[in-house]
């Protein structure tokens, strides 16, 4: 079986390539597991920033349904096959390196959730992009119902949910979807730019600020700033904030070291 997924490091930048040629690169049954491993196999990796992609122009179809009927003989098999989808976006979101979607062509149902769930999403002009399930009889997986509104708000949400209209990447940026469009073959160029910068950047203190981000919309005020004080507690004890105050006194840039 050709695998879904291709790994490659390039120094401190790790990419996953997903690939289902003719299928604009549509999760086949198996992807689930690869998806779920290549994160976790990330996470204790020494490459800092992961890089999301896709393969000869296009990001992701979702799910590949014609890979695996829709119509499954129970329930429980139903919840089977989710666990599998499940696995995927827990293992995305629990990574606690930055992590990039390089977005090109489609990036609808699963697809599109993929993206969001990484940190920073940048997309060709030529993207497009969809939460197509219910046009599907489906409701929002891999996180979406999460991922979504935290990103654009309840009310566009529910619009872009309940329609699974398409939209271009100039709609995604105004929405804050993705963090930048460039013309497709500037797209790995503008990644690497800004993963290079994340691999520069403090892990401990990236780590910390992703944990505190996610949990921002759940938190009183009087709860941010008690996660606030613990954490800067712990980051002014490290090696990295004593690396950081030593760059800026002898004005170089910080060789952080996640200690």
């Amino acid at each position: 079986m050709t695998p879904f997924i291709t790994i490659s490091n390039s120094g401190p930048l790790r990419t996953l390539t997903m690939s289902n040629p003719d299928r604009r690169n549509a999760v086949p049954p198996s992807g689930w597991r690869e998806l779920a491993e290549a994160f976790r196999d990330f996470e204790t990796s020494p490459e800092r920033v992961l890089i999301l992609a896709g393969a000869d122009g296009d990001f992701c179809a979702g799910a590949d349904l014609n890979a695996e009927s829709v119509s499954r003989p129970s329930a429980a098999d139903n919840a089977k096959r989710m666990r599998r989808t499940n696995a995927a976006a827990t293992a995305l979101h629990r990574i606690s390196k930055p992590t990039m979607a390089a977005i090109d062509g489609v990036a609808v149902g699963a697809g599109m959730n993929l993206a969001l769930g990484c940190d920073i999403a940048i997309a060709t002009d030529r993207a497009r992009f969809s939460e197509i399930f219910v046009r599907r009889g489906l409701t929002l997986d891999l996180a979406g119902t999460w991922l979504l509104p935290r990103l654009v708000g309840l009310a566009r949400a529910r619009e872009l949910a309940l329609t699974g209209r398409i939209f271009g990447a100039r709609e995604a940026l105004d929405m804050g979807l993705v963090a930048d469009v460039v013309p497709a073959g500037d797209l790995m160029e503008r990644v690497r730019e800004i993963a290079t910068t994340l691999a520069a950047g403090a892990p401990l203190a990236q780590s910390i600020i992703k944990r505190a981000l996610d949990r921002s919309s759940s938190m009183t005020f009087e709860q941010s700033v008690a996660f606030e004080e613990q954490a800067q507690a712990i980051l002014l004890g490290s090696e990295d904030v004593i690396e950081g105050a030593a760059a800026f006194i002898e004005k170089r840039d910080a060789r952080f070291e996640g200690r």
